[in-house]
Parts: structure tokens; C-alpha cells; sequence
């Protein structure tokens, strides 16, 4: 949630984020800064990976069957076709109607192992909500938004957010799209949290309405249920989350 961009690679691989099967070798890491100046340390957090055997993806059907059962969204009619659809909120949160955060330019280091380390107001600053529950997105700035709907993910299941779809809109959803087992979900301590969207514009200046679609969250089983849920006693920094910057910011 701090813009920067990090991708993997391997040898003698074909693309990035992308690793062969039976591969045995060191692994890359590009580092890109977007926004913020940060500083980093060996053994600094910046990527995660998954491992897939065979094809773990929920079908509609599955996931179907899966919200019925756990009700992982709490839109009253949610659209399954190819994942959970998250819209984005603009109707503000709270007395303030507070909708999200825009990054400041030209700011200070931020520090990726300084937990509550560094001043909101020194990086950010808030959104109020329009009148017409809309938001201009200007190019090539960086947002902090919150999705409409509140989501879960029960244990035995991983989450995806994906883009809604990849040929339409001048913006990206989501670098950091990967949601553990047990966000959201009651038995983890949570009761549904929204899902926290980093937003960036390209080129153009780009509109959003409120409840529009920009991405759907994808699931996938588990090989078996993790001994340690997000959010139960590890200091997860996202459960019951309405719209909460990274770790590092002090709340």
C-alpha cells in the first residue's frame, strides 16, 4: 500500500511472476518506487508467493455453493460469474464522508520496517466525497480506496483480486492483490472487512462513479487449512478493516 512495484524472476524463465515447474535456482526481484522514496534492508518484505498443484480456482458453481454457505460478501445480490464483482465506494465513510487518500508528491523516506513510524498527513491527503458520489482520477497519481462491499475469506480458501477486466478503463486496481485465509471472517476475528484498494491512473483523467466494478476477487482451495488464520493472534494489520493505510503510518 506504499506504491511500490515488485516483480519476480527467475532463470531462463519467459516472463515475470512466472516460475516453471521443477524449477531449482536463485530468484530476482525488481524494485520499483513509485511514488514514495523507500528504504529497504536484506530480508525486507516486498513480495509473496503462491504455490499451485493442479487447478485450485473456484468455478461459478463452486463459489456459488461456497457463498451460500458462508456468505462471503455482504451484497445482497453479488454477481459470481468470474469471481466475487467488488465495486468501488464513493459515498464516504463516517461523519467526514471520507472516501480515501491521495499520495503527495516529492515526500519523505519511508522506512518498510518502521511500523507506526511515519505521519498520514506527511504522505497523504484525504478525500471528502463529492456530492455526486464521484471521483476524478488524475494521471499517473497514486489512491487508497475502499470497496463498496464487505468481504470474507473462510479458512480453507485463498483470495485473488483480479482485474474486472484488463482491456477496459485508463487505470490499475490492486497491485498487492493476494487476501490469506481467514480476512474477513468471523472465526478470525473479523465480520467482514472491506477489500482496500490501491488505485493508480495512466495516461488520461478517468472518472469513477460509486458501486462501480473495477476488479473481482477470485478463490482458490487450499491443499489443507492453515494452523494459523489471518487476524488470530498474529498481528494481522488489516482485519476488520473499513479503510486503513499500510502498517507503517501511524493510525
Amino acid at each position: 500500500r506504499i506504491d511500490v512495484f515488485t516483480r519476480v524472476i527467475a532463470d531462463r524463465t519467459r516472463g515475470f511472476d512466472r516460475i516453471d515447474p521443477g524449477y531449482r535456482g536463485p530468484l530476482y526481484a525488481e524494485i520499483s518506487p513509485k511514488t514514495f522514496p523507500v528504504l529497504v534492508r536484506e530480508g525486507s518484505r516486498l513480495s509473496q508467493i503462491r504455490f499451485r498443484r493442479g487447478h485450485a480456482q473456484l468455478d461459478a458453481t463452486a463459489l456459488r455453493a461456497l457463498h451460500d454457505k458462508e456468505r462471503l460478501t455482504d451484497d445482497a445480490d453479488p454477481d459470481l460469474t468470474l469471481g466475487i464483482s467488488v465495486g468501488i465506494d464513493l459515498a464516504g465513510l463516517g461523519p467526514d464522508n471520507f472516501v480515501g487518500y491521495r499520495a503527495k508528491r516529492h515526500t519523505g523516506l519511508i522506512d518498510v520496517e518502521q511500523r507506526d513510524g511515519h505521519a498520514i498527513a506527511d504522505f497523504w491527503e484525504p478525500i471528502a466525497a463529492r456530492a455526486d458520489k464521484s471521483l476524478i482520477l488524475d494521471p499517473d497519481e497514486f489512491y487508497i480506496l475502499a470497496s463498496r462491499e464487505a468481504v470474507q475469506v473462510p479458512p480453507d480458501y485463498a483470495a485473488e483480486m483480479v482485474p474486472f477486466d484488463p482491456l477496459v478503463g485508463e487505470f490499475r486496481v490492486h497491485y498487492a492483490g493476494f487476501f490469506d485465509p481467514g480476512f474477513g471472517y468471523e472465526g478470525a476475528g473479523g465480520r467482514g472487512a472491506r477489500a482496500v484498494l490501491e488505485v493508480r491512473s495512466r495516461e488520461v483523467p478517468f472518472i469513477l462513479e460509486h458501486g462501480q466494478i473495477v476488479g473481482r476477487l477470485v478463490y482458490e482451495k487450499m491443499l489443507a487449512r492453515p494452523e494459523r488464520l489471518y487476524g488470530m493472534g498474529i498481528g494481522s494489520n488489516y482485519q476488520a478493516q473499513g479503510l486503513k493505510l499500510s502498517k507503517h503510518f501511524k493510525s
